[in-house]
């Protein structure tokens, strides 16, 4: 694996690190939603994956994370200012896909 992709992985794990340190258990939506600094971090972590992710994707397209274009396309919403993501969407991703996300992360940086 490339140097540069290894770190970019690692600054992905460190940001989903970084937002389940925000989203303390048990995880509440409606307390999410009113906690506007916890938003606004969860959404820069998410910015800082996309862009991670796109940075990998340019480098080894076939890296095997489910939803990769998603998350770069996300980010991109996230950073346009576009109003497409909710915080229903925000939430979505944080409780279902980022525990995926990080056990893919784990598993690639465990085969190399």
């Amino acid at each position: 694996m490339q140097e540069e992709i290894r770190v970019w992985l690692e600054d992905i794990e460190k940001a989903v690190g970084e937002i389940n340190g925000f989203l303390p258990e048990p995880r509440n939506f409606i307390d999410f939603v009113k906690d506007l600094k916890t938003k606004r971090a969860v959404e820069r972590n998410i910015e800082i994956i996309g862009e991670a992710m796109s940075r990998i994707l340019n480098m080894q397209p076939d890296i095997p994370i489910s939803n990769s274009r998603k998350i770069v396309d996300t980010r991109n919403r996230i950073i346009h200012g576009y109003d497409s993501v909710s915080d229903d969407v925000i939430w979505l991703i944080v409780s279902r896909y980022l525990p995926i996300l990080e056990a893919e992360i784990k598993d690639i940086q465990r085969g190399n």
